[in-house]
């Protein structure tokens, strides 16, 4: 009698638990692709008032384990980059937090400069983050930016728009 109970809600629960994780799989899937429509934004510093974003500490080992890197002493030039598929707001912080900082200057990415297009969240935050990345010293840490930041081997500049490495 024991058994046909174990059986049955063995029968009940496996198929349940196989649900759940095929819609738990679609829903990530589905959040790693942006929309191209909501990444256009005109950004100013008007939407990002009171908001800023801490770096993550340099013993955060989240934070360096998450990040790519070449080995010590490698002559590979690395820059930083927002992950495509971060929301608008987060890269905004990012921007802002970069753009903060007393060395990194974002002319470029203002009207009129010459990485101002696209004119887009991720490659604005994509400029900013790198202009601290490499002001910074170029740790893992210092492209973090919460999880939101990528280091690339591949140069990211394009047209005039050169990135700093």
């Amino acid at each position: 009698m024991k058994m046909k109970i174990a059986r049955g809600t063995l029968a009940i629960i496996l198929p349940l638990a196989l649900a759940f994780l095929l819609s738990f799989a679609a829903c990530s899937e589905s959040r790693t692709h942006v929309n191209e429509k909501r990444l256009q934004v005109a950004f100013s510093r008007s939407h990002l008032k009171g908001k800023k974003l801490q770096p993550a500490k340099a013993d955060d080992k989240e934070a360096v384990l998450s990040s790519d890197r070449t080995e010590k002493g490698s002559t590979t030039n690395t820059w930083c980059i927002a992950k495509p598929s971060t929301n608008n707001d987060k890269l905004l912080h990012n921007v802002e937090y970069s753009c903060g900082e007393d060395n990194v200057d974002c002319h470029s990415i203002q009207l009129g400069g010459s990485c101002f297009h696209p004119n887009n969240a991720v490659s604005h935050a994509s400029f900013a983050m790198n202009l601290f990345y490499q002001d910074s010293g170029k740790h893992p840490w210092n492209c973090d930016f919460n999880g939101t930041g990528l280091i690339v081997s591949d140069n990211p500049s394009f047209g005039k728009c050169q990135y700093p490495a």
